[in-house]
């Protein structure tokens, strides 16, 4: 018996819209399973950096300190991903 709902950890799907992304584009790609993303796998830092990109904002910028450390929403690995951007 498996425990939990067997959610693929690995490979995700994220719809975004408008806001100056590229209409009608298909980034990226899991396995046949939906398990791994196989190819244009991209972090959640560079989603996070890539929206606030398209705010007009940017990331490298959003910098606070916290307990003795420069800490930003996209941690030190953030990039735009300029292939979904128009």
């Amino acid at each position: 018996m498996k425990i939990g709902r067997g959610d693929h950890h690995r490979g995700f799907n994220l719809w975004l819209a408008g806001g100056g992304l590229k209409g009608g584009l298909s980034y990226g790609g899991a396995d046949e399973l939906g398990m791994n993303a196989i190819h244009n796998a991209v972090h959640v830092h560079d989603i996070h950096a890539t929206i606030l990109h398209l705010l007009g904002l940017d990331h490298l910028q959003l910098t606070y300190r916290h307990n003795s450390r420069d800490v930003r929403l996209t941690d030190v690995f953030g990039k735009v991903i300029q292939g979904i951007v128009a």
